[in-house]
């Protein structure tokens, strides 16, 4: 059984909370990870976890070293009026992905859930449990209108930030959001 409190001497607790928690969310995907298992791999109590990250999504953005945590993010961008829906997302995707610094983690997380089906499946049950699932059911729409919006907005990014297709990868985040917003806004109306 893990000790209670935090360990004596220096701490490298959160690091090695964060180097378990990747183990097991790769190995047993995010919905099969739990904060229990996590803290015993990491040899700590689970209260530690939720002293360090609070949830099991926020250890989830900490560990996957993600710019952006939906656990913020999503309560903002859903409480603006349904009809603002669709320019608040583009706009907060093109914000993110503009940014260089922010764009790196995503980019590494492209490559490895291409390369790598356990990758591809932590992710997969990520985003449906813990942002298109939210989504949907706050916007009542079905999750496949949900993830339809997500499919048109990763390949956004995929042509104007991977690929660098002009014009996209030249157009204002303006001109971007005129084009995009409307759809988006469609997927995400009842």
């Amino acid at each position: 059984m893990a000790r209670a409190g935090r360990r004596p001497g220096p701490t490298e607790t959160r690091e090695e909370i964060l180097a378990a928690a990747r183990r097991l969310f790769a190995e047993q995907g995010y919905d099969g990870a739990t904060i229990r298992g996590i803290a015993a791999e990491a040899g700590v109590n689970a209260a530690l976890l939720h002293h360090y990250f609070g949830t099991k999504q926020q250890l989830f953005v900490a560990a996957m070293n993600l710019p952006v945590n939906p656990a913020e993010e999503l309560p903002r961008l859903l409480a603006t009026p349904d009809e603002q829906t669709g320019e608040r997302v583009v706009r907060l995707f093109l914000s993110v992905w503009g940014d260089a610094r922010a764009r790196a983690p995503f980019l590494a997380l492209l490559r490895s859930i291409a390369d790598n089906e356990q990758a591809a499946t932590m992710i997969r049950e990520f985003l449906t449990s813990a942002v298109l699932s939210r989504i949907a059911e706050d916007r009542s729409v079905p999750p496949l209108r949900a993830a339809a919006a997500a499919a048109q907005l990763v390949g956004l990014v995929m042509l104007r930030y991977v690929l660098e297709i002009p014009p996209l990868a030249t157009a204002t985040d303006d001109e971007i959001v005129a084009l995009v917003a409307p759809a988006i806004q469609y997927y995400l109306s009842p």
